[in-house]
């Protein structure tokens, strides 16, 4: 359950042939993402017991909207392990209100617990660049998640502590979501977050070091980010309207995994 984060984007899936989508389409392409990758490595380990699995994440949700619209389909599914990342667009806004987001988060765990449900949080990425201004209210955010954890007994996926993602290249174009590379290693630290051992031991190590771009450079890359994506996100708020807005989930009922399809 969770929003862009968990639905998985920009990791679209690959052509049958093993190509990757043209940029340009990978918005309307099927997103893989963290939770599928994750969903791989626990199908695998698993052997001829077959693993179920739903992905009910839609890009844009605030953490309300994933409580009230998420958690009870996910409930009804009588699930033995649930993800529930979300709160990262409430961060975004400015008057974001830290103690509710963590009352609403809190409940929410209790009454997946109550289930007989284990949980999987994840805590946000240490910002930096043009996003510096919420690294304080992810940080405040994210000892709330570890504190929860601790009282319900829920696991932890620690994004913040993932030293491999501080590469800009593990994130998009538009800074905000992680490449194809950066859903890879967040799927190994999930499997680090419960108790288990990640698949490929070095994914945190960093990539190969190249030269920072200089800083007119940097300027112009800048302006074009702020073109191409601050803008059409002021719009949406102002509108009054969302990236998910008319979107369903990608995987909206459990099926056997992986599918033959996707």
């Amino acid at each position: 359950m969770g929003d862009s984060f968990s639905e998985g984007l920009w990791d679209p899936y690959p052509y049958d042939d093993g190509t990757r989508a043209p940029a340009g389409t990978e918005t309307t392409a099927v997103q893989r993402g963290w939770t599928d990758r994750l969903a791989d490595h626990l199908a695998e380990r698993r052997g001829d017991e077959v693993l179920e699995y739903a992905n009910l994440a839609i890009r844009g949700k605030k953490l309300r909207q994933i409580v009230e619209e998420q958690v009870p389909v996910a409930l009804e599914m009588q699930p033995d392990l649930v993800s529930l990342v979300g709160g990262g667009n409430d961060i975004l806004r400015a008057q974001a209100d830290l103690d509710a987001l963590a009352a609403t988060l809190e409940a929410a765990v209790a009454r997946l617990r109550a289930s007989g449900a284990d949980v999987l949080m994840g805590t946000g990425f240490r910002s930096g660049g043009t996003l510096s201004f919420i690294r304080g209210r992810v940080g405040q955010y994210n000892a709330t998640i570890w504190s929860i954890a601790r009282r319900h007994g829920a696991y932890v996926l620690d994004n913040w502590g993932l030293r491999s993602v501080y590469d800009l290249r593990m994130w998009s174009d538009d800074r905000i979501h992680l490449t194809d590379e950066g859903h890879r290693r967040v799927a190994n630290a999930a499997l680090v977050g419960l108790g288990l051992a990640p698949d490929d031991e070095r994914f945190d190590d960093p990539m190969p070091a190249v030269t920072a771009p200089r800083l007119r450079q940097r300027a112009r890359e800048d302006a074009q980010w702020a073109r191409a994506h601050v803008v059409p996100w002021v719009q949406r708020r102002i509108r009054g309207t969302s990236s998910g807005d008319g979107r369903t989930p990608k995987w909206a009922e459990p099926k056997p995994w992986p599918p033959s399809e996707r």
